[in-house]
């Protein structure tokens, strides 16, 4: 019997069992055996084949509506090194899979790209997109499955948030999950109505600086104190992390910086908001002022949630859409190593070649970033509460904000005009 396989890769995302019950009940119906995968690529790259199970149609076809992962995950690089490339392939070629189901984002992709290459034809892998990030560039702008459902929870998790600082009269900043893109980040501050949120793409250089963010933070703690309110909610991307100097982040107290198997910074190991949150404290102090804020990270409580329908839905289709594309005959010769299964708005399944994904001066896979030039960008920033140049050039509101921050006028400006420097809502 042909042998099918699946595995996860990377961090968990709302709707992966969704997306391994739809495949395998495909597959099982089509005569296939179908192996499921544990740990990601972790056990292959060990040239372990012990750590996997057979998947039947009983045990997975009321699965779809659960969060976590029944195969478990792992972020293990089988492209670290030629030799743990090849125990992936050998691993699998022991395994007697030719077909391979591989659920991730865009490392997982990047990974199972590299071993259908080292296989030479002899495996053929559908990738079906997953992240909370919603940093893959598919056709359409089509979301990432998770991202809704992560966006859904977080988004009522920063309402909550937003009640407790009116209640207590204090400021939260709260850090998002997101390495490179502010995706999450601003869905959620977005659709909570949050006083303020802060992304990477909105910084035009790099390295983007503490002392920049925290200028941006202060200034909309005091134009929100001068609007007569002492309270609100910050939105901090975690992916402004991985554009900050890591030297710069080193010599904070208590931080220490790590890499992970592809390379990437650590950020879920970076306090950002701790950061963020004593040096706007401090400033504070220095004139004389105190601020109550609380700190905290959201991401790990989104990413195993049951997916709401939209996330199940859309993993149903693309599961099928992996098993359909792994069980054809015949493929184009730009698909022999096999590609990622997308979706379009208007409900047709197609598989695109791995090297559309890949950004060519890097070699890796793409990464789709938020357009701050985009409508949808404009009005959230437009429902900020901000510092914005035309606060700067009101002198009433100015003489209220130097006042509030216990400065003259001049020296309000000279101190805050890097805070509205640089992206503008035209208004």
């Amino acid at each position: 019997m042909s042998r099918i396989g699946i595995l996860v890769g990377g961090g968990p995302a709302p709707g992966i069992n969704s997306a391994i019950s739809s495949a395998a009940l495909k597959a099982i119906d089509e005569g296939y055996e179908v192996i499921g995968i544990y740990d990601g690529f972790s056990h292959l790259i060990d040239g372990r084949t012990d750590m996997v199970r057979s998947l039947t149609a009983e045990e997975v076809s009321r699965i779809h509506g659960t969060g976590g992962s029944i195969l478990r995950t792992s972020r293990a690089n089988p492209t670290r090194s030629p030799e743990m490339l090849a125990r992936a392939v050998g691993s699998l070629d022991a395994l007697g899979i030719t077909r391979l189901v591989t659920i991730g984002g865009d490392d997982t992709a990047f990974g199972a790209r590299e071993i259908a290459a080292a296989a030479e034809g002899r495996i053929r892998v559908a990738h079906v997109p997953k992240t909370i990030d919603n940093d893959l560039p598919l056709p359409g702008d089509m979301p990432t499955f998770g991202f809704e459902t992560a966006r859904d929870l977080g988004s009522r998790i920063a309402q909550n948030l937003m009640e407790d600082s009116r209640a207590t009269s204090r400021w939260f900043f709260v850090t998002v999950m997101g390495r490179k893109a502010g995706h999450l980040a601003l869905g959620i501050g977005k659709s909570a109505g949050a006083t303020v949120t802060v992304i990477p793409e909105e910084f035009t250089t790099e390295p983007i600086t503490v002392d920049r963010v925290c200028t941006i933070l202060e200034g909309a703690i005091l134009k929100r104190r001068v609007l007569g309110r002492p309270d609100g909610l910050i939105v901090l991307a975690e992916g402004l992390g991985e554009k900050m100097d890591p030297e710069e982040l080193a010599r904070m107290p208590g931080v220490e910086v790590e890499y992970d198997s592809y390379g990437h910074l650590r950020l879920a190991e970076i306090p950002l908001e701790t950061i963020l949150r004593r040096e706007v404290q401090r400033r504070f102090a220095a004139r004389g002022e105190s601020v109550p804020i609380t700190d905290l990270r959201v991401g790990y409580e989104l990413r195993c949630a049951p997916p709401v329908p939209f996330d199940v839905d859309y993993t149903r289709t693309l599961g099928y859409g992996a098993a359909r594309f792994l069980l054809a005959d015949q493929v184009s010769d730009s698909l022999k190593l096999g590609g990622i299964v997308t979706l379009s708005h208007s409900g047709h399944l197609s598989v695109r070649p791995f090297e559309e994904f890949r950004d060519p001066d890097t070699g890796r896979t793409a990464v789709r970033l938020v357009e701050i030039d985009s409508e949808d960008y404009r009005v959230a920033r437009q429902y900020m509460l901000r510092l914005e140049t035309r606060d700067l050039e009101d002198p009433e509101m100015l003489e209220k904000l130097a006042r509030e921050a216990r400065m003259e006028p001049g020296e309000f400006v000279e101190r805050f005009a890097g805070a509205v420097n640089g992206y503008s809502n035209g208004s």
